[in-house]
């Protein structure tokens, strides 16, 4: 074995920058210097011999000089030092020497302090040795009784290793245990042993277990996990042991450690269906989340509800649960309330969803006013998509929901009003018998409303649904208290110079006559006066916006005018009237129009909303049955289309989830067989305490490819050629955060290489963790290296580096050999994810990285194109299969994806197929990337650029 295959548990990291010391000082240190030079030259001893020096002279010298010492450092550091000093010949016998170092450790184990006899029963779970172990066997037997539990807990482990790995030593071990473990009454000793009796001997453990099942809760909580774990294995392998321990595990739900609880809860799911107990796992679930402060365990242990729930029986018993649920809302963190509320919203029923509802209101209205935190406006936005989705599925809710919503229209936080604007537009589509419910409270609250987005969307719904005639005298009336004092232009000249000459009254005349301070007409130019903040306030809003220079809202009013104005007309006989009313809405056009071409706004008016009020003013004008058709009728039959066709959509994506959700087991289906299963196809039947312990090392292995073992070799990376004096290859392992570099490097020459160092660099946003230590290599020898590199963002990494070494007895520099570069992929860190259209379009406002990429590619069909570029870059389709289906030649989708980072990225595929090229040609076109970081939006780009072709199989 070479110094590299050794094994050895302690690693030491050290700086290797200054020149190692030569044995002939080491020797001399450690012979005649006083106890802090010998304490450093013993550490210099363990660090040269780490790095692959041998040092044989140094084996008696530490014998004799430092072996005898009293010291409690020394003594920790000689642990060390037998460890990985090697204590066998070339031909494999056990050096003579090694015999007094074994009655140096039958000392220790009989030595007075409890601190040493501990580290060095520690320390013999190391030693791979039988003739080294042979002669301490009484002496580690005696430590079972010692008065102190530190020496009692590491005696039972030293015997359990030895147990493990050399049975005829100590083969009554298991009974040995069990008598300690009966009378034993400290925690941890009583733990390690029983985990020593599950592994070497499981009935002695059950028939412990059995004697004290009544008094479980009584333990210490790292007996309870043990005591969890055996159960579930036992249980899994002889599932007739259920009933004997399924009380055992109930009363474990109750113990006081959130750890206990949480793999008492898991392990009660995966032994029993049963509703009560379905029912007390979930309890203890929602209870360990509502007490636990981290919000990492919070959102683990939801995962662990969501898994539940995906299980059709166990669905019904959720139910049950949700206003338990809805408990954890009382978590400030937005993930953990999104992911409750998606939650609840999965598990409402017409059995709960009253509840639900009232819950939902009062959280709404606590959101009211609060600023004190930032992600309040994106809760309340989640709380009202929530109960919109309650009201379309359960109608009956919707005149409860309507009016507690309808008072954040006037909201500052545009998007939670946006929300509700388009709820309110679907509950009055849909719902006849709440329109007159829904136009009451929006003309009530229709003079509030702060944002020119939502006061637009208002007004089409007033215009649509206002049917009476009272109500559309409302409307009127609202709309001309919003606008103020009329004509516009002139009652702000009126302002203007009011303001500017407030001594003088202001009489009414001509408006050429009123000369501004330049000299100018008020009606060509705007007053260069800087008008008071209290005027701005004071200013209706839908002045205030045309004041701005948003016309759009004016050609929209317009509209709504014209609608309510065509409606009066049918609903009212009296000629007077009719022409009265029609008036007043034309002139509030005109007056509008007089406005934009003026130079008050801060904008002019635009050609289009100019040619919309034209065309309002002409309907209202001639008044023909053919117009009255289209702006009353027409509209609102596109609206129902569109709602009814994304009813649609909603009913088939849930139709998916229960068909996916339904496990049916078809005749012919093929049976599983645990031991022919890969390792990375986990189900349930998998232990659970292994996936844990991997998960939480970062170790969850993904489905890479068809072939578990082929997967692993497309990942390695030649690194430098096979001619080379040292060959070298890398096995690149992504973690997440890190990324873990297994190199190995092979001697292909006759000589030993000493000082062999991999010498690594990274370019992007990567750090390398720690330099790996130098290695000596012998003839043709091998030996792998490990590397961290830590990752701090989304984008294309490069690592690279070379190996550099010396030649064992030539006099020669430093040999190098430069590696090849490692390029880190980025599909390792992005995943597919969804948001809402208008998320999509703010982000893609405020994202200042754009990466245009041209299409170029061997794909004749569209959709097999946008498949193709969906499967290589890990993004996610956010515009519906619908809008996609049929063939035009064009197509435009929008693509999204997360990083693990909690980076966006956004893309714009826009792709044509240009028919006048022939049936066989390929798709052009462009896809525009957009992220918030450069290297993300680059990144992505040359991901796409490089996998845009597609290979022939």
């Amino acid at each position: 074995m070479t110094a590299a295959e050794n094994v050895c548990y302690t690693l030491i990291n050290v700086p290797m920058d200054s020149e190692p010391p030569s044995e002939i000082s080491l020797k001399n240190d450690l012979e005649k210097g006083d106890v802090k030079l010998k304490t450093e030259a013993l550490k210099k001893v363990i660090i040269m011999i780490l790095n692959g020096e041998k040092l044989p002279g140094l084996l008696m010298t530490i014998i004799r000089f430092v072996l005898p010492l009293q010291d409690h450092t020394i003594k920790k550091l000689l642990l060390v030092f037998w460890e990985i000093v090697p204590k066998t010949t070339p031909d494999g016998r056990l050096l003579q020497e090694m015999i007094l170092v074994c009655d140096a450790y039958r000392k220790d184990l009989q030595h007075p302090n409890e601190f040493i006899r501990g580290s060095t029963l520690r320390f013999l779970c190391k030693l791979k040795e039988a003739e080294l172990l042979e002669p301490l066997m009484p002496a580690i037997r005696a430590c079972l009784e010692h008065r102190h539990s530190y020496v009692r807990r590491n005696a039972v482990l030293a015997i359990y290793t030895i147990y493990r790995n050399f049975e005829h030593l100590i083969p009554d071990a298991p009974e040995l245990i069990h008598d300690f473990l009966v009378n034993e009454k400290d925690a941890s000793c009583k733990r390690n042993a029983f985990m020593m009796l599950i592994h070497a001997d499981q009935d002695r453990a059950l028939d412990y277990l059995s004697t004290c099942i009544d008094q479980v809760q009584t333990f210490g909580d790292i007996l309870q996990l043990v005591i969890v774990e055996l159960i579930y294995k036992v249980c899994h392998a002889n599932p007739s042991e259920r009933a004997r321990f399924i009380r055992c595990i109930y009363n474990l739900l109750q113990s006081s450690s959130p750890a206990v609880k949480y793999e008492a809860a898991g392990t009660l799911v995966t032994l029993s269906s049963a509703p009560t107990a379905i029912k007390a796992a979930a309890q203890c679930y929602i209870d360990l989340i509502i007490k636990e402060s981290d919000n990492n365990v919070k959102l683990i242990v939801l995962d662990r509800l969501i898994e539940l729930k995906e299980h059709p029986s166990h669905e019904r018993v959720l139910q049950d649960l949700v206003m338990d649920i809805l408990r954890v809302l009382s978590t400030p963190d937005l993930e953990v309330r999104k992911k409750t509320l998606q939650l609840a919203l999965d598990l409402v029923s017409s059995r709960n969803v009253e509840e639900l509802v009232i819950v939902l209101k009062k959280e709404v209205i606590k959101t009211n006013n609060v600023t004190e935190h930032e992600d309040t406006d994106k809760y309340r936005q989640l709380l009202v998509r929530t109960l919109h989705s309650c009201s379309v599925r359960f109608p009956d809710m919707a005149a409860n929901v309507i009016p507690v919503l309808m008072e954040f229209l006037s909201d500052n936080n545009e998007a939670a009003a946006a929300d509700v604007l388009e709820f309110v537009r679907e509950a009055i589509q849909r719902f006849d018998n709440l329109r007159p419910l829904i136009v009451e409270k929006m003309l009530e609250v229709f003079h509030a409303i702060k944002s020119v987005k939502i006061y637009r969307g208002a007004l089409w719904i007033l215009g649509e649904y206002c049917s009476t005639k009272e109500d559309i005298q409302s409307v009127m009336t609202e709309v001309r208290r919003s606008l103020g004092e009329i004509p516009i232009v002139e009652s702000e000249i009126k302002k203007e110079t009011g303001e500017l000459k407030p001594e003088e009254e202001v009489s009414v005349g001509p408006a050429q006559k009123l000369v501004t301070e330049m000299g100018t007409y008020a009606t060509q130019s705007a007053l260069s006066s800087s008008r008071p903040a209290k005027k701005e306030e004071d200013r209706p809003p839908l002045r205030g916006f045309l004041l701005d220079g948003d016309f759009f809202v004016a050609a929209s009013l317009a509209t709504t005018l014209t609608k309510i104005a065509l409606r009066y007309v049918s609903l009212v006989q009296e000629k007077k009237k009719q022409n009265s009313f029609i008036a007043e809405a034309m002139l509030l056009m005109a007056t509008i129009l007089h406005l934009g071409k003026s130079s008050l706004p801060k904008k002019p008016i635009t050609d289009d909303d100019v040619d919309r009020i034209s065309l309002c003013l002409k309907v209202l004008s001639e008044c023909s049955p053919l117009m009255n058709d289209i702006f009353n009728k027409e509209c609102r039959q596109s609206l129902s289309h569109m709602l009814s066709a994304k009813l649609e959509e909603e009913k088939l994506s849930q139709k998916k989830e229960s068909e996916k959700r339904n496990v049916t087991v078809q005749p012919d289906d093929p049976i599983s067989f645990m031991q022919l299963t890969a390792k990375n196809e986990m189900s349930s039947k998998e232990d659970q305490f292994q996936l844990s312990l991997l998960a939480a090392m970062g170790n969850t292995q993904r489905k890479e490819a068809a072939d578990p073992l082929a997967s692993k070799l497309n990942k390695v990376t030649q690194l430098t050629g096979f001619s080379d004096p040292v060959y070298a290859e890398a096995y690149v392992h992504v973690n997440q955060y890190d990324i873990v570099l297994d190199v190995l490097v092979v001697n292909q020459t006759s000589d030993t290489l000493q000082n062999c160092t991999l010498e690594l660099a990274t370019l992007g946003d990567l750090k390398l963790v720690e330099k790996p230590s130098p290695l000596t290599l012998a003839p043709h020898d091998f030996a792998n290296i490990k590397a961290n590199v830590k990752v701090a963002s989304t984008e294309n990494g490069i690592i690279f580096g070379n190996i550099v070494y010396d030649v064992s007895g030539a006099a020669s520099d430093r040999n190098c050999v430069v590696l090849s570069d490692i390029h880190i992929d980025i599909m390792d860190y992005i995943q597919p994810a969804s948001c809402t259209d208008a998320e999509f379009r703010q982000m893609w406002a405020e994202f200042e990285w754009e990466n245009k990429v041209t299409v170029n590619t061997n794909i004749i069909d569209l959709n097999e194109y946008l498949q193709h570029i969906l499967k290589s870059t890990n993004m996610k389709c956010l515009t519906p299969e619908k809008a996609l289906s049929g063939y035009c030649g064009f197509m435009a989708a929008n693509l999204y994806a997360r990083s693990i980072f909690g980076e966006d990225a956004l893309a714009n595929v826009s792709i044509e197929k240009p028919i006048h090229l022939g049936p066989e040609a390929p798709v052009t076109g462009h896809i525009r990337i957009r992220a918030k970081s450069q290297g993300m939006a680059l990144s992505l780009g040359d991901k796409i650029n490089l996998s845009q072709k597609k290979t022939s199989l």
